[in-house]
């Protein structure tokens, strides 16, 4: 007889599916053969550093003449990461049931534990993202209002050539200024907020605006202050007003583990007034930083000697950040509605329990979001597993193992083995944390997306390749039909999906700065615009998308399909990745759907012409 002894992502086995919240009753199911005669099942479970609780399984009940339940409640009540796994008694000796591939026990064969997350019983989420849509801008290059600026220093080159090649070729001593700047401000975006509506953004996420010496604004200058170019705190205040009045939401980011070397704390060319840590160890930012030998010899972030690293555990600094009256709570207070922290991985856990005190404290609504590119929930850094999603530390966090999963099937076709990445995720987050993760396909980090998926592998080519080298007008072509692919998996996959700003405009481009050129005002491909505008009416149509459970029907053959089932209505994701059309059988529960989004529906079929999909929608049953 085949059976399957535990499914931990099958709520008769497991439930919850997902995390746990400290003090809930966790359910579990094994299954047995009763050949076996089992006479006693145990649940072994270990956290983190190796302690080990044991609970006992009840009999259950009887399935058919072969299958025997045995069933067990289990109170979690200190919150931390956990792995489990089975041990049954019979005739024969004691026998571990371990997971095999996937998320299911093996009688014979299995090899690994199963995660259990555990977070804070008074963990909450801030519930205004959750079914939103996320647009990230980098400043510099999004919208010029063309106000006039005051305090602008007079190193800086002010581009007149909008949508110019960013300059990007070393000096004679090997240094990568990146001091030239295009005018974007934030009275340039106050202004495109309707457009912004237009695609359905409900929250704006600014790379960094606070005043720094390079165009990118990760070297940060001062933190109290908006950078000259960009404008004034008052223009800031402007923008979350009037965003606010548009539903839409300003989050900040927070790049706190490194500062600028030409900055009022570090001051290595003394352009401040203030004593900076290079020039003296009295200084009162001395000991922020790290020293190896005062004052030319010091960590930097990845090595880079602009980015000097900040010692974030410095009691002082701490206070500096997130203490009362500190930089987190100032910009809350003009306005934001939260931040996205900056390689959060790099920020130890003492920052960050004090960043998010302060922050809550501060606007129990406000957001934070993490930079951490593998598995949040067990991630490790610096020799220490984190705990950035049970309690007390992030509320999210940017989803770079979605991103993979999405670019790597629309790229390849290989669509094998796509929902396991998802359900892993799924599985080791707070439910309510999944709904509100950042899902991107591109940022100010990587490849444009059109260009990732249509382009050719930049990882063995220079800037200069990277300068002259564009899509062919066939590859730009095919290039949309995918993206369009990839952008409906994103917005119908659990979190809330991010567009970088001009990826619905068609914008190409490899890695930094060809990535973050200026948005083509006017120049835009009108019919992805449209596209996208049409994703974002779809997903504020469907309250499926906000909460909603997701399970796969189908993946094989260049194809995928799955749902979204939320209280009051569904929705049916199906992708054609294949160079063919292909004509989809739908489950008899989707016949007769509303299609919203592409396809030619057929009765009880979709056609979908090759490299096409299709969003098909009911109400619940």
């Amino acid at each position: 007889m085949d059976y399957i002894p535990f499914d931990s992502r099958n709520e008769l086995f497991k439930s919850p599916f997902s995390a746990l919240r400290a003090g809930d009753t966790l359910h579990l199911h094994v299954v047995l053969p009763r050949s076996i005669v089992c006479s006693g099942v145990t649940l072994v479970l270990e956290n983190d550093t190796g302690a080990t609780t044991r609970f006992s399984f009840t009999w259950d009940r009887m399935q058919g003449a072969e299958e025997e339940w045995w069933a067990l409640d289990a109170v979690i009540a200190q919150s931390g990461l956990y792995f489990y796994y089975f041990e049954y008694d019979t005739p024969f000796g004691e026998t571990k049931l371990l997971c095999g591939e996937g998320s299911c026990g093996m009688l014979l064969g299995g090899h690994r534990r199963w995660q259990l997350t555990v977070f804070d019983r008074d963990f909450t989420v801030p519930g205004w993202l959750r079914g939103g849509l996320i647009y990230q801008i980098f400043p510099d290059r999004f919208c010029a209002s063309e106000t006039p600026k005051q305090h602008v220093p007079d190193d800086r080159e002010r581009r007149a050539d909008w949508g110019g090649e960013p300059k990007w070729r070393p000096t004679k001593t090997g240094r990568v200024l990146n001091n030239d700047y295009f005018g974007g401000d934030l009275k340039g975006i106050e202004h495109k907020l309707p457009y912004l509506k237009s695609l359905g953004v409900t929250c704006i996420y600014l790379n960094p605006i606070f005043e720094a010496q390079s165009n990118h604004r990760y070297d940060t200058a001062d933190y109290h202050q908006i950078d000259p170019l960009l404008g004034t705190k008052e223009d800031f205040a402007s923008l979350c007003r009037t965003a606010k009045a548009f539903g839409v939401r300003i989050i900040l980011d927070g790049v706190f583990s490194h500062t600028g070397d030409d900055s009022r704390y570090f001051n290595k060319y003394g352009r401040y007034p203030d004593t900076g840590a290079y020039q003296s160890k009295d200084s009162p930012y001395f000991e922020w930083y790290k020293f190896r030998h005062w004052p030319d010899r010091y960590a930097s972030w990845w090595g880079i000697d602009i980015l000097p690293e900040v010692r974030e555990e410095t009691p002082s600094y701490i206070d500096f950040i997130a203490g009362p009256h500190g930089v987190a709570q100032e910009w809350l207070n003009l306005g934001a509605s939260g931040w996205r922290l900056d390689v959060a991985d790099e920020l130890p856990d003492a920052f960050l329990d004090a960043f998010r005190a302060r922050v809550k404290a501060t606007d129990p609504e406000a957001l934070i979001l993490g930079e951490v590119w593998e598995d949040a929930s067990n991630k490790c850094s610096y020799g220490f597993r984190r705990r950035y999603l049970q309690g007390k530390q992030l509320d999210s966090v940017m989803n770079y193992p979605f991103a993979r999963a999405i670019l790597d099937f629309i790229r390849s076709g290989i669509v094998e083995g796509f929902s396991e990445k998802i359900y892993t995720i799924l599985e080791h987050y707070p439910k309510d944390v999944t709904d509100v993760l950042m899902n991107h396909i591109g940022t100010h980090d990587t490849m444009r997306a059109v260009t990732a998926l249509a382009g050719e592998d930049c990882a063995d080519h220079d800037r200069d390749w990277q300068s002259t080298t564009a899509l062919s007008p066939e590859g730009y072509a095919r290039g949309v039909r995918l993206l369009k692919l990839a952008a409906m998996i994103q917005y119908t996959l659990p979190g809330v999906p991010s567009l970088y700003y001009g990826d619905e405009a068609g914008m190409q481009g490899y890695k930094d700065p060809f990535n973050r050129v200026c948005y083509p005002w006017g120049q835009e491909d009108a019919d992805l615009l449209a596209f996208y505008r049409a994703l974002g009416h779809v997903r504020h149509s469907c309250a499926c998308l906000k909460d909603g459970r997701f399970h796969t029907v189908s993946e094989m053959l260049g194809c995928l399909c799955f749902a979204r089932v939320g209280d009051s209505d569904e929705v049916l994701t199906i992708i054609n990745r294949n160079d063919h059309p292909i004509v989809y059988h739908l489950p008899v529960h989707w016949h007769g759907a509303a299609c919203l989004l592409g396809g030619k529906q057929i009765s009880n079929s979709v056609t979908l012409e090759a490299m096409e999909g299709v969003i098909l929608h009911k109400e619940s049953a």
